[in-house]
């Protein structure tokens, strides 16, 4: 009889206020939990479904329900790449089995995946999408924090005033911008002059998926970085003729294990990387962690914008994290 077993529930997650992009809003985070078990030792694992990838809780668990038996009769990480498709479930799934491992042999996590250190490093936090004055307001709340992401995607005016808004109110910060899929083909040149005027380092996918084909062969003033765009390895040939960056986030490549070699292979073909997140806990946030010091941004502020963070969770001073504590994971 195995001795592995897997359990999976829904949690909720409250938000301080409210988190806006281009998209819509929301005020708590919506997660999966996993727990795989074997013998006196145990593994977890957090992912959060996401809506633009027709993914809900409902949906994610059913998958992790799904491939429940396999898991119980000792499916590997490697054989999960092969078995299930990228995305929520599958990156719940894998980050248990991280920890479980890890846990099992009494080793970190990031041994286990060849690598020497985890440093401390900057993150980004993120400034809701908002009204040019109050985006302003919130990023000087958030002045102890040296790099800044703008939730962008309100439109050419709007957008513009945000930004010349809060480069006035902070000159001297770091500042990337995220549209989230929100500017047209109109609006994008007038807007990446903008963002060249005011100084900011990236911006994210700024146009639909389905419209970044203008983007293809540019040269643009500041690098322009693929996330809605960009999920797996296989993508990364087709993303290196459009951009020149791409956010890494575990759910997208559906865990820690595809996401290093997503790494590796983005590196070979001079992308720029940033390590990203959904809204989630510390949990969420360990796995990526391991990708962080060889990162061009890190952006894994969604624990900092939750009410509370798990026990044993990434601890945050002046924009630079300190990875959880192994209790919590690896």
């Amino acid at each position: 009889m195995s001795r592995y077993r897997l359990s999976v529930t829904r949690q909720k997650w409250p938000i301080n206020g409210s988190f806006r992009i281009s998209r819509g809003s929301k005020r708590y985070a919506e997660v999966v939990y996993v727990e795989i078990t074997y013998g006196d030792f145990k593994g977890c694992g957090e992912a959060v479904p996401y809506a633009r990838y027709g993914e809900t809780t409902k949906s994610v668990i059913h998958q992790i329900k799904d491939i429940s038996p396999a898991i119980e009769q000792g499916l590997t990480r490697l054989e999960l790449v092969k078995t299930m498709p990228p995305g929520a479930a599958r990156n719940a799934i894998d980050a248990a089995l991280w920890d479980l491992e890890a846990k099992s042999l009494n080793q970190p996590a990031a041994l286990l995946a060849n690598i020497e250190q985890v440093p401390p490093v900057l993150t980004c936090y993120t400034i809701s999408l908002n009204t040019a004055e109050k985006m302003a307001e919130a990023a000087l709340q958030a002045q102890y924090h040296p790099l800044l992401k703008l939730k962008l995607g309100a439109g050419l005016k709007e957008d513009r005033a945000a930004m010349l808004a809060v480069r006035r109110a902070l000159p001297q910060h770091r500042l990337v911008i995220d549209a989230n899929e929100g500017w047209t083909e109109d609006t994008l040149f007038p807007l990446m002059d903008t963002a060249y005027e005011c100084g900011i380092e990236l911006i994210e996918q700024p146009l639909p998926v389905s419209r970044d084909e203008i983007l293809r062969d540019l040269d643009p003033m500041l690098p322009i970085c693929a996330d809605e765009s960009f999920h797996t390895i296989d993508d990364l040939e087709e993303i290196a003729e459009k951009y020149q960056a791409i956010n890494i986030k575990t759910d997208k490549t559906g865990g820690l294990t595809h996401a290093l070699a997503v790494h590796i292979a983005a590196r070979n073909l001079g992308l720029k990387i940033m390590v990203g997140c959904m809204v989630g806990t510390s949990l969420a946030m360990a796995p990526a962690f391991l990708l962080s010091a060889d990162a061009d941004w890190v952006d894994l502020d969604g624990p900092l914008l939750l009410q509370k963070d798990r026990p044993f969770g990434l601890s945050a001073h002046n924009g630079i994290l300190t990875p959880p504590e192994r209790e919590l994971w690896g």
